[in-house]
């Protein structure tokens, strides 16, 4: 907050992003309910019709997949049809069969993820990364520069986040969603409210009547067991949050403790007073993948060989592009139980190299006893360090 008391923070989400990015690629789908999801098999079919010259696609439909996939993203047609993020293709089959998959393209999803950072940056360079898609913004310094009177700063800083959304869709091609606020809980929530291509401003004036309809569970702290246990309670909206009395304030500190029933009061409120955090160091860098089918260790070896040694390229790949080495080499496995097991291995020189990765790696996995069929398979580096430049 500057000597004004002018704070404004942006919270700038992507609009469905990997299916827009799958968008840019395939025009042809704009419109058309799309899932991204599948595997190298759901790779659209593309030949040249010799008659006219022109690309023909032939895309797989939902109801060709078999497997054990998760939906990554949908497109807002695909939405509309009840199709959602993390739900199972089978079942997304069965609700629209008619459905486009695509498989999912980490890598164009990163750079283009860089991409539309990069262009924020230029213009405002207080940026919090929260991940692929989602960055905090601190806009504070930029509106104090740019207003003589307080009373300016709200559509100062919609003329700001304009000229940001202008620049992230001159770099990618792409739409964002913004929210506009004093703090990064009430952003948040703001850039859900007007998706996609969005840009809302929630003032502490507006908090009464723009958050406090709505359900609990959009304050971001409040999970799935505390909004159950919420509920319970009769607390249902966050304005119901808001407005509780003493003695429910009370029963809340008693159920789920006093340390969550004060934030809660305070969030309620919209009151956050967290700093944009502009530089952090990463605990630890790591990729993982899940299979189609459960994969056996001895049966399925020439399958799973590959995949572990690219799992482990591609985490090394991660590590050397943003600088780091690591000591502690751990595997992850899901077994066909669901249960999940975790080895790792500390070394005396902090490594980056794939292959070096790989065979620390492959120590830990002989350490697990392997006879069951393994559904999940990741690698992951820790005790991390900056690489000398």
């Amino acid at each position: 907050m500057d000597a004004n008391g002018i704070r404004v923070v942006a919270h700038l989400d992507m609009d469905a992003f990997y299916a827009s990015v799958e968008l840019l690629r395939y025009p042809d789908l704009r419109g058309e309910p799309v899932v991204i999801g599948g595997s190298r098999e759901a790779t659209p079919r593309e030949r040249i019709d010799p008659a006219t010259g022109a690309m023909q696609r032939t895309y797989m439909r939902l109801a060709q997949y078999v497997g054990r996939g998760v939906i990554t993203t949908a497109t807002y047609p695909a939405r509309e049809l009840g199709l959602h993020s993390a739900m199972g293709l089978m079942k997304a089959a069965r609700l629209a069969p008619d459905a486009i998959l695509l498989p999912v393209d980490f890598e164009q999803y990163r750079a283009m993820s860089r991409r539309f950072k990069a262009a924020i940056r230029e213009i405002a360079p207080l940026v919090e990364d929260r991940g692929i898609d989602e960055v905090y913004i601190d806009l504070t310094p930029i509106v104090a520069a740019r207003i003589d009177d307080a009373q300016d700063a709200w559509w100062c800083a919609r003329e700001v986040a304009q000229q940001i959304r202008a620049a992230v869709r001159a770099a990618t091609g792409l739409t964002c969603s913004v929210g506009l606020a004093r703090n990064k809980l009430v952003a948040k929530i703001a850039s859900e409210l007007d998706k996609p291509d969005g840009l809302t401003l929630v003032t502490p004036d507006d908090v009464e009547d723009r958050l406090w309809p709505l359900p609990v569970r959009r304050l971001n702290g409040v999970g799935p067991k505390a909004d159950a246990r919420l509920a319970a309670l009769g607390i249902r909206t966050i304005g119901d949050a808001a407005r509780a009395d003493e003695a429910l304030r009370a029963t809340l500190a008693t159920t789920l403790g006093a340390r969550f029933a004060s934030w809660l009061r305070a969030a309620a409120h919209g009151r956050d007073d967290r700093p944009v955090v502009t530089a952090s160091e990463p605990k630890s860098i790591s990729r993982e993948t899940t299979f189609d089918r459960d994969l056996h260790a001895v049966r399925d070896r020439s399958s799973l060989t590959p995949i572990f040694t690219g799992l482990c390229e591609r985490l090394a790949d991660d590590l050397q592009r943003k600088g780091y080495r690591g000591r502690t080499i751990g595997i992850k496995l899901r077994f066909e139980d669901f249960r999940t097991v975790t080895r790792d291995r500390t070394i005396e020189e902090a490594i980056d190299d794939a292959r070096r990765i790989r065979g620390v790696a492959a120590g830990c996995l002989k350490l697990v006893d392997l006879s069951r069929r393994i559904r999940l398979l990741g690698v992951r580096v820790s005790g991390l360090e900056r690489r000398a430049r």
